[in-house]
């Protein structure tokens, strides 16, 4: 008698997601006030004005980017308006935020194209493992969408997974 091994893996049905495949691709620049401001303190609008006049733009030429002050300091409302009026010509995303805010943004928007309904009644599998660092929205993200759908949702890899939601 010959012994056959069997993928159960790959007879399973299983589907699974990489939500590495999500992952924002495209160049990311972080414009940062507090290289702006006098003394990294304080902003004062004649010489932020001019400073911002005078920056060339096109080094934000379609990236994605984040804008954020990386100091205690209190910057008017006006002033993250004035630099994404600039930025909008350029850039292609702009986001209020530092690098990890931009990147989990920018997932959220690429998991928005995601069709939940076309895994009614899948099993299926968010890969948990991989080179790319996914933000934690990504997770919830995917997870809100697929549930109304799926038969099973599962996190991991499929020979080890655990389980996160079953239909009953």
């Amino acid at each position: 008698m010959e012994n056959v091994l069997v993928n159960k893996v790959s007879e399973s049905g299983l589907i699974t997601i990489d939500l590495a495949e999500f992952h924002p691709g495209d160049a990311i620049a972080i414009f940062d006030i507090k290289d702006y401001l006098f003394r990294e303190l304080l902003l004062r609008e004649k010489d932020f004005r001019n400073a911002l006049v005078q920056l060339d733009w096109e080094q934000y030429r379609d990236k994605n980017v984040g804008i954020t002050c990386s100091n205690d300091a209190i910057i008017p409302m006006w002033a993250y308006m004035l630099i994404t009026s600039y930025l909008q010509p350029v850039a292609k995303a702009i986001v209020y935020g530092n690098r990890d805010n931009l990147v989990a943004t920018l997932f959220l928007k690429n998991l928005a194209r995601v069709d939940g309904s076309a895994y009614t009644d899948k099993r299926v599998v968010i890969k948990g493992c991989g080179d790319i660092n996914i933000p934690e929205a990504a997770y919830v993200e995917i997870t809100s969408k697929l549930r109304p759908y799926v038969k099973s949702i599962m996190y991991g890899e499929p020979c080890s997974t655990v389980p996160i939601f079953k239909k009953r």
